[in-house]
């Protein structure tokens, strides 16, 4: 199995993409069955794989309201996510053929649309696997490009060697908190047991953005990506914390 897993992460890289992690999804399968029911809840592994993004555009992100910046953002967002899912869907066919069952899940898709909510958490699965921690903003932290980066599953039965959660490392920064437009953040910390709006008024969000689209044609802000001191440049680095 260890030639399995040394052949997809060769695959994940070969492919582009820069992140690639194994959960073990059993500890939090009744939270998987909540959100997505028994279909995705019924596998014990997770491959968690990511794609860091172009700090040229992300560093624009300070400058949301010019639609030259954010329909790039846009641009580069969709990109990233295409290429995730075709690396997912190369994945589940290799092992497929190695005799076990795998469901890619894609990058982008919700089906609750009152809840916003995908058929699966692509940051529990990151977080399980070890690539990163869930910080203030509720996006996945990563040690080494922080928010930066677009997520993908790949659910499976193979047993391959999964990871282990990273602690948070986000201490006492608030910047992500009080860099937000909607004011969606709370500023509590991630826990599995407390229901998403305790840290995330999702609704918040949603309606900023619907705001913008109609505004400027399109919804995405990204300042919560573009202001974390993980993965920063100089250039975000150098934006002074809001009041």
């Amino acid at each position: 199995m260890n030639k399995l897993q040394e052949e997809l992460s060769t695959l994940v890289r070969a492919s582009g993409a820069d992140l690639f992690g194994v959960a073990d999804l059993r500890i939090t399968s009744d939270f998987i069955r909540k959100q997505g029911g028994e279909f995705v809840a019924k596998y014990p592994r997770a491959i968690s794989i990511g794609i860091r993004l172009l700090d040229a555009v992300v560093d624009e992100l300070i400058h949301h309201e010019e639609p030259s910046v954010i329909f790039t953002y846009r641009g580069l967002y969709n990109s990233a996510n295409a290429s995730l899912d075709r690396t997912t869907l190369l994945i589940a066919k290799k092992i497929q053929e190695k005799r076990f069952n795998a469901c890619p899940i894609p990058a982008s898709q919700m089906i609750n649309s009152a809840k916003l909510e995908g058929a699966f958490s692509h940051k529990l699965a990151a977080h399980q696997s070890g690539l990163g921690w869930i910080g203030k903003s509720c996006l996945l932290i990563t040690p080494e490009h922080g928010p930066r980066v677009r997520l993908a599953t790949v659910l499976t039965d193979a047993p391959l060697k999964s990871g282990a959660p990273l602690a948070r490392r986000c201490g006492n920064c608030t910047r992500c908190v009080d860099i937000c437009p909607a004011k969606a953040f709370t500023g509590v910390p991630f826990d599995p047991s407390e229901p998403r709006e305790v840290r995330f008024k999702a609704h918040l969000c949603d309606e900023y953005t619907d705001r913008r689209e109609k505004l400027l044609g399109e919804g995405l802000c990204g300042l919560c990506v573009f202001v974390c001191p993980y993965g920063a440049t100089k250039h975000s680095k150098a934006i002074p914390k809001a009041n």
